[in-house]
């Protein structure tokens, strides 16, 4: 959790888990997230808040953050769902790894995938994860269709709202067209978007498309957190009942 205190991870994971999160949607960058599912998944159930953990390599961007001993750790301490952003630039290695960790979600870049998405796929489904594709701001909505759409699809789609790497940067509203877009072909698929979102950009994400709200510095930077994924989940929950 970027935003959180990394010398004492599982309680603040046990804090936002307290907050009403389902998701520690783990940004290492550690981020939170908060998701209103669309689909009737076996985690369809949770309202989800937590930190994203984002594994980065040091190459796809020019951090280096945690990895699959720490998700092994902090599985120890939480039952909630781990929602695993790997910025590398073979995503294929850490299938393995983060299974055994007990990741829960596995979403890697369409940048760095597009020749053997089928295969990393296919390997993050038998190994019990949900697979998930990412794109950068500059990279066309497009380029996922098929990783959607395919005999054995992915189950969600991270949209960057910021470019990926650093915490704390601002929203980029410009890319809710990708949201919309997804939207209007994939009614059912789950959607997340991840950067600068908060009270003031939320319902822009919302009205949207986006069912999966990825906020770090929003949530954990605030005084009354709680009250910031109230915020966030009631203007999805708004926006879905509108649409």
């Amino acid at each position: 959790m970027l935003s959180s205190d990394f010398a004492n991870l599982a309680s603040e994971a046990d804090r936002m888990v307290g907050f009403g999160a389902d998701w520690l949607h783990m940004d290492i960058m550690v981020g939170l997230a908060f998701c209103v599912p669309k689909t009737g998944k076996d985690h369809s159930d949770l309202w989800c808040t937590g930190a994203q953990k984002q594994n980065c390599d040091g190459h796809f961007v020019p951090n280096l953050t945690i990895g699959a001993p720490v998700i092994e750790s902090l599985r120890k301490h939480t039952k909630a769902y781990l929602d695993c952003h790997l910025m590398v630039t073979n995503p294929l290695d850490y299938v393995e790894p983060l299974a055994k960790a007990g990741a829960s979600g596995f979403t890697f870049h369409i940048e760095v995938a597009k020749e053997y998405w089928q295969e990393l796929v296919d390997r993050i489904k038998t190994r019990g994860m949900q697979p998930g594709v990412a794109l950068k701001p500059g990279t066309p909505v497009e380029e996922v269709y098929p990783l959607v759409e395919g005999e054995n699809p992915v189950e969600l789609v991270l949209v960057m709202t910021v470019e990926p790497g650093f915490g704390g940067q601002k929203f980029m509203p410009e890319m809710m067209d990708k949201v919309r877009l997804l939207r209007k072909k994939y009614p059912s698929l789950d959607i997340e978007v991840d950067g600068g979102l908060g009270p003031s950009t939320i319902d822009m994400a919302a009205s949207a498309g986006a069912n999966c709200i990825v906020a770090g510095s929003s949530v954990f930077g605030a005084a009354e957190p709680a009250q910031v994924i109230s915020i966030l989940r009631k203007s999805v929950e708004v926006a879905q009942q509108n649409s």
